[in-house]
Protein backbone atom coordinates (compact mmCIF):
# COMPACT_ATOMS: atom_id res chain seq x y z
CA UNK A 1 0.00 0.00 0.00
CA UNK A 2 2.79 1.93 0.96
CA UNK A 3 4.41 1.79 -2.79
CA UNK A 4 0.89 2.66 -3.91
CA UNK A 5 0.37 5.96 -2.66
CA UNK A 6 3.96 6.79 -3.22
CA UNK A 7 3.62 6.38 -6.48
CA UNK A 8 0.58 7.97 -6.58
CA UNK A 9 1.83 11.07 -5.00
CA UNK A 10 4.77 10.99 -7.43
CA UNK A 11 2.71 10.91 -10.67
CA UNK A 12 0.58 13.97 -8.88
CA UNK A 13 3.98 15.76 -8.61
CA UNK A 14 5.06 14.81 -11.74
CA UNK A 15 1.75 15.66 -13.54
CA UNK A 16 1.56 18.81 -11.33
CA UNK A 17 5.26 19.75 -11.89
CA UNK A 18 4.37 19.17 -16.25
CA UNK A 19 1.37 21.44 -15.72
CA UNK A 20 3.28 24.07 -13.78
CA UNK A 21 6.37 23.87 -16.50
CA UNK A 22 3.55 24.28 -19.14
CA UNK A 23 2.30 27.42 -17.48
CA UNK A 24 5.64 28.36 -17.05
CA UNK A 25 7.05 28.02 -20.37
CA UNK A 26 3.46 29.17 -21.87
CA UNK A 27 3.90 33.19 -19.75
CA UNK A 28 8.00 32.78 -19.83
CA UNK A 29 8.00 32.81 -23.49
CA UNK A 30 6.95 37.21 -24.47
CA UNK A 31 4.76 37.89 -27.08
CA UNK A 32 6.57 39.83 -30.29
CA UNK A 33 5.85 43.58 -30.08
CA UNK A 34 4.94 45.01 -32.84
CA UNK A 35 7.19 47.32 -34.27
CA UNK A 36 7.24 51.30 -33.24
CA UNK A 37 4.96 53.62 -35.25
CA UNK A 38 6.93 56.70 -36.64
CA UNK A 39 4.22 58.24 -37.09
CA UNK A 40 2.91 61.00 -34.30
CA UNK A 41 -0.70 62.12 -33.33
CA UNK A 42 -0.29 65.42 -36.06
CA UNK A 43 0.22 65.91 -39.41
CA UNK A 44 3.15 68.02 -40.23
CA UNK A 45 1.71 70.21 -42.00
CA UNK A 46 -1.75 71.39 -40.73
CA UNK A 47 -3.53 75.02 -40.52
CA UNK A 48 -6.39 76.62 -39.46
CA UNK A 49 -6.92 79.90 -41.67
CA UNK A 50 -9.44 82.31 -41.23
CA UNK A 51 -10.46 85.76 -42.69
CA UNK A 52 -12.30 88.70 -40.55
CA UNK A 53 -13.42 92.19 -40.65
CA UNK A 54 -11.25 94.42 -38.61
CA UNK A 55 -7.57 95.80 -38.43
CA UNK A 56 -6.20 93.00 -36.42
CA UNK A 57 -6.71 89.69 -35.57
CA UNK A 58 -7.45 90.47 -31.72
CA UNK A 59 -10.58 92.47 -32.83
CA UNK A 60 -11.37 91.50 -36.32
CA UNK A 61 -14.66 89.28 -36.60
CA UNK A 62 -14.00 86.01 -37.86
CA UNK A 63 -16.40 85.65 -40.88
CA UNK A 64 -15.12 82.29 -42.72
CA UNK A 65 -12.20 79.64 -41.69
CA UNK A 66 -11.45 76.42 -43.13
CA UNK A 67 -9.27 73.93 -41.93
CA UNK A 68 -5.89 72.60 -44.37
CA UNK A 69 -3.81 69.48 -44.03
CA UNK A 70 -1.00 69.35 -46.77
CA UNK A 71 0.69 65.83 -45.46
CA UNK A 72 0.38 63.09 -45.47
CA UNK A 73 -1.69 64.53 -48.49
CA UNK A 74 -4.23 67.45 -49.14
CA UNK A 75 -7.05 67.44 -47.08
CA UNK A 76 -9.10 69.51 -44.92
CA UNK A 77 -12.39 71.78 -45.26
CA UNK A 78 -10.49 74.37 -47.88
CA UNK A 79 -12.16 74.20 -51.24
CA UNK A 80 -9.17 73.66 -52.86
CA UNK A 81 -6.97 72.42 -50.84
CA UNK A 82 -4.38 71.21 -53.40
CA UNK A 83 -3.72 74.05 -55.14
CA UNK A 84 -3.55 75.94 -51.55
CA UNK A 85 -0.84 73.35 -50.64
CA UNK A 86 1.03 73.86 -53.93
CA UNK A 87 0.97 77.58 -53.59
CA UNK A 88 2.59 77.50 -49.88
CA UNK A 89 5.30 74.39 -51.12
CA UNK A 90 6.34 76.78 -54.16
CA UNK A 91 6.57 79.86 -51.43
CA UNK A 92 8.20 77.15 -48.95
CA UNK A 93 5.58 78.26 -46.35
CA UNK A 94 5.83 81.59 -46.47
CA UNK A 95 2.68 83.48 -45.91
CA UNK A 96 4.19 86.88 -46.70
CA UNK A 97 4.76 86.05 -50.07
CA UNK A 98 1.50 84.31 -50.39
CA UNK A 99 -0.30 87.15 -49.49
CA UNK A 100 1.74 89.97 -51.44
CA UNK A 101 -0.54 92.49 -53.50
CA UNK A 102 0.02 92.16 -56.97
CA UNK A 103 1.76 94.97 -58.39
CA UNK A 104 -0.10 97.43 -60.58
CA UNK A 105 -3.33 96.71 -58.95
CA UNK A 106 -5.90 99.83 -58.21
CA UNK A 107 -7.83 100.46 -55.50
CA UNK A 108 -9.61 103.07 -53.73
CA UNK A 109 -8.01 104.48 -50.23
CA UNK A 110 -10.58 103.77 -48.12
CA UNK A 111 -9.86 102.20 -44.64
CA UNK A 112 -11.95 99.13 -44.42
CA UNK A 113 -9.83 96.56 -42.88
CA UNK A 114 -9.66 92.82 -43.61
CA UNK A 115 -7.37 90.02 -41.82
CA UNK A 116 -5.85 86.83 -42.76
CA UNK A 117 -4.32 84.64 -40.55
CA UNK A 118 -2.86 80.96 -39.92
CA UNK A 119 -2.21 79.08 -37.30
CA UNK A 120 -0.98 75.84 -36.72
CA UNK A 121 2.39 73.59 -37.99
CA UNK A 122 3.97 74.16 -41.31
CA UNK A 123 6.43 71.50 -42.19
CA UNK A 124 6.81 70.67 -38.70
CA UNK A 125 7.37 74.35 -38.07
CA UNK A 126 4.95 75.99 -35.95
CA UNK A 127 3.31 79.02 -37.74
CA UNK A 128 1.18 82.27 -36.34
CA UNK A 129 0.79 84.52 -39.38
CA UNK A 130 -1.42 88.10 -39.29
CA UNK A 131 -1.88 90.18 -42.23
CA UNK A 132 -4.18 93.47 -42.29
CA UNK A 133 -5.48 94.07 -45.84
CA UNK A 134 -6.31 98.05 -45.82
CA UNK A 135 -9.99 96.81 -47.87
CA UNK A 136 -11.86 94.30 -49.80
CA UNK A 137 -9.89 95.57 -52.76
CA UNK A 138 -6.48 94.90 -51.22
CA UNK A 139 -7.59 91.30 -49.65
CA UNK A 140 -9.00 90.16 -53.27
CA UNK A 141 -5.58 91.16 -54.66
CA UNK A 142 -2.92 89.34 -52.11
CA UNK A 143 -4.98 87.00 -50.84
CA UNK A 144 -3.58 84.20 -53.51
CA UNK A 145 -4.84 80.66 -53.54
CA UNK A 146 -4.17 80.03 -49.71
CA UNK A 147 -7.01 82.19 -48.49
CA UNK A 148 -9.46 81.82 -51.69
CA UNK A 149 -12.36 80.46 -49.26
Amino acid sequence: MRYITGGIALGAALALGGLAGAATSATASPTPIPAAQTQSLYAPSALVLTIGQGDSAASAGVQRAVTLTCTPKAGGTHPNTRGACAQLRVTGGDFDKVTKVKEGTACTREWNPSTVTAEGVWEGRRVSFERTFANPCELKAGKGTVFEF
